[in-house]
């Protein structure tokens, strides 16, 4: 007994010595993959199905172990075309992933938009206050609203469903868009680099519908489907309740004010050298201030 714990002791001794560098990477890598591929299927659809493919290799293994020769040909020829069948049973999924990858700072290398920056910065600032104006507007007479602030992952799908505007944002503008009964009223505004380019846009359904609060309208679930399905940052405004929500990566926040309201699409909107200048100007005009007094 104390010979064969030895020899398995040893044994793990002998593997854990041969473990190099670049084997320490690859568990790392393999671990990061494990863990964001769990996390990117909870609660979802791929869930149950990644469920239903264990317990055919379940089944596999049984088959091959009692010589069920029937069943071990059946299961072979599923797993012959399981990769095909993976793509089309996952394919929310899978997109979620890579536009995830394709958001991260790695791939944020600028081949396909070279517009002018410091022109959409000055467009996102005055359209982060004509929304934030019409929002607390839009709330104040509980006039339902649904505004999409795009960032990196373009919308051309959804703006292909609405009407092409492609104007200044203003409190105006918003209020004759979302006006009870008019033509545009019912979809989705997209600003586009502090633009108004479409109104009047459809959204996706959301992958977690039948998990989203029941008490949550059309307005909060399309929102939610949109945030799902891209990075944009959605602006809500409740026909009921006159309440201001935003979603953001499948999440809907709410309570929010004029003030938080702009706090936040500053922050995520507009490049972070912005607000740092921003709040040293801030900073040099109290010390001004200060001074004269």
């Amino acid at each position: 007994m104390a010979d064969t714990i030895s020899s398995a002791i040893n044994s793990i001794w002998g593997v854990f010595r041969t473990i190099g560098l670049n084997d320490i990477v690859d568990i790392i890598i393999l671990y990061f993959l494990i863990y964001n591929g769990i996390k990117l299927i909870r609660e979802t659809r791929a869930q149950q199905l990644t469920k239903g493919i264990l317990v055919l290799v379940f089944a596999y293994i049984l088959s091959v172990i009692f010589s069920l020769q029937t069943m071990r040909f059946l299961l072979k020829l599923c797993f012959q075309w399981g990769f095909v069948a993976l793509i089309v049973l996952f394919q929310p999924e899978l997109r979620r992933m890579l536009e995830k990858v394709g958001r991260t700072k790695i791939a944020e290398l600028n081949f396909f938009n070279q517009s002018d920056v410091t022109e959409d910065e000055e467009k996102w600032g005055a359209a982060i206050d004509a929304i934030c104006d019409a929002a607390q507007n839009l709330s104040s007479t509980k006039t339902g609203a649904l505004i999409i602030c795009e960032r990196k992952t373009k919308l051309g799908e959804q703006i292909a469903t609405g009407t092409i505007l492609n104007c200044v944002p203003s409190v105006a503008v918003f209020g004759n868009i979302f006006y009870p009964n008019t033509p545009l009223h019912d979809g989705a505004v997209i600003v586009r680099d502090g633009m108004i380019l479409a109104a009047g846009c459809f959204l996706p359904r959301p992958q977690k519908d039948e998990l989203i609060n029941k008490q949550l309208g059309s307005r909060h679930r399309a929102a939610i489907g949109m945030s799902e399905n891209s990075d944009a940052l959605v602006i809500v405004v409740s026909e009921e309740t006159g309440s201001i929500s935003v979603a953001d990566n499948g999440e809907l926040t709410r309570g929010y004010s004029k003030e938080s309201l702009k706090k936040l699409l500053t922050e995520n909107l507009m490049p972070e050298k912005d607000i740092n200048s921003a709040k040293e100007n801030s900073l040099a005009g109290r010390v001004i201030s200060k001074w004269k007094k």
